[in-house]
C-alpha cells in the first residue's frame, strides 16, 4: 500500500501526534515555528497508510539563490517506527519535490548509526554529508533507570561535585520569562569566553514562548544572582538540552554539577525517558558531559538527498557559507558580552 503525505496545520494535533509516534522535541510545531520566525520556514506533513497516520515530519527551509531554490531539513526526524524510516523518507523526499523544488533534502534522524534503518538510507541512494547542523556523536541517558542507578553510572568525580554544590546553598529552580534576561547575560559571558557566536535575544524569547512548558529553563542562583543556567526542550519521551552558561562564580560553586542533576530529574519525573546532552566534542564542556555516564552515543549523522543537478554546487558551497555565518556570530557574541558587563558596571 502507497503512503500518502499531507500537510498539517494544526498545532495541537501535530504535537499530538508527535508525542504518539515518540518524536523528538525538535519536530514539536513550537520549534518551527521559531525558525520560521528567523530567516527558514516550516511545513509539516503527516504521512499516512490506509487511513493510518505513520510518521510526521517537520520540515524547516531555508531559501538559496537561484538555482539552487531552497534546501528543506528535518531535524531529528522524521517521527516514526524505524523499520519504516527509508520508505517515510522517500514518500516526504517526493513531497519535497514537488512542494518545494528544493536542492535537497537533509535530515539528521534520531536513530543509532548502526541500525538497519541507517543502513538502508545508503542503499536508497541518501549521501552520508559532512555539512553537520546537529551533533551525531552525542551522550543519552536511559532515565527508564533508578536515580541511585543514573548515580552509579557516573564518574566519582560527579557525585562527589553533586553533593558539594548541593551543599553551597543555591537556589535551584525553573526560571520564569522575566528572569531569562538575567540568564542570557551568563550565557553572553560564556559564549565570549569559550569562543562561539549566539543568537539575538529575540530568537531565545521565542524559543520560551512558542514552545512553552517544552521549553524549561533551570538556573541555579546565588542570592540574587544567575550564576549558572540550563535550557532544554522536551517532548513526552525525549529530553534535549539547547543551551547553558555559567559565571566565574558557579564555577568555583560547582553549580552546574547540582544544576544539571536537579534538570535530570525534573524529566524523569515528568516520565521522559531519554536525556540527550546534545553533542559531544573534544572539549571540556564534552569531557563534563562524559563524566554523566560510562557510555556514548553515536547516531545516524546527516545524510542528504539530492533532488537537483545542482546538488555538487551546493554542497560544495554550503561549508564556506556557514563559516561565514559562524565568524559572524562570534563577533556578534563579543560585542554583547561588552555591552552587558558595561551595563553591569552602570
Amino acid at each position: 500500500m502507497s503512503l500518502s503525505v499531507t500537510p498539517c496545520s494544526d498545532p495541537d494535533l501535530w504535537d499530538a501526534t508527535i508525542d504518539r509516534l515518540g518524536g523528538h522535541p525538535q519536530q514539536l510545531w513550537g520549534w518551527g515555528r521559531t525558525k520560521a520566525a528567523h530567516g527558514w520556514s516550516a511545513d509539516r506533513v503527516l504521512v499516512a497508510e490506509g487511513g493510518e497516520v505513520i510518521a510526521a515530519a517537520q520540515l524547516v527551509l531555508k531559501k538559496l539563490p537561484v538555482p539552487l531554490r531552497s534546501l528543506a531539513y528535518i531535524p531529528r526526524g522524521p517521527a516514526t517506527a524505524e523499520e519504516r524510516g527509508v520508505e517515510v523518507l522517500e514518500a516526504v523526499a517526493g513531497y519535497v519535490r514537488a512542494a518545494h523544488r528544493s536542492v535537497a533534502l537533509s535530515v539528521e534522524p534520531d536513530w543509532d548509526a548502526d541500525s538497519e534503518v541507517v543502513r538502508g538510507l545508503a542503499a536508497a541512494g541518501w549521501r552520508s554529508s559532512a555539512n553537520t547542523i546537529l551533533i551525531g556523536r552525542t551522550l543519552i541517558l536511559d532515565l527508564s533507570h533508578t536515580e541511585d542507578e543514573l548515580l552509579a553510572g557516573m564518574s566519582k568525580k560527579h557525585r562527589q561535585y553533586i553533593r558539594k554544590s548541593g551543599r553551597e546553598g543555591l537556589d535551584i529552580r525553573r526560571v520564569g520569562r522575566g528572569e531569562l534576561g538575567a540568564c542570557l547575560d551568563v550565557y553572553r559571558l560564556t559564549a565570549q569566553r569559550a569562543g562561539f557566536g549566539i543568537h539575538e535575544d529575540s530568537y531565545y524569547l521565542d524559543i520560551f514562548d512558542n514552545l512553552g512548558d517544552a521549553s524549561p529553563v533551570y538556573a541555579a542562583f546565588r542570592g540574587e544572582d544567575v550564576v549558572a543556567f540550563l535550557w532544554i526542550s522536551a517532548s513526552s519521551t525525549t529530553s534535549f538540552e539547547l543551551y547553558g552558561g555559567m559565571t566565574d562564580e558557579g564555577e568555583r560553586l560547582r553549580a552546574n554539577y547540582a544544576l544539571k542533576w536537579f534538570a535530570i530529574q525534573e524529566m524523569k519525573a515528568r516520565g521522559v525517558t531519554r536525556y540527550d546532552f546534545n553533542g559531544l566534542l573534544n572539549d571540556g564542556v564534552s569531557r563534563f558531559k562524559m563524566g554523566w555516564a560510562g557510555h556514548e552515543n553515536q547516531l545516524a549523522g546527516t545524510w542528504d538527498l539530492p533532488l537537483s543537478p545542482f546538488y555538487p554546487v551546493f554542497s560544495r558551497a554550503l561549508p564556506l557559507a556557514k563559516r561565514g555565518m559562524q565568524v559572524g556570530r562570534r563577533q556578534g557574541a563579543r560585542i554583547l558580552a561588552s555591552i552587558s558587563t558595561l551595563r553591569a558596571r552602570a
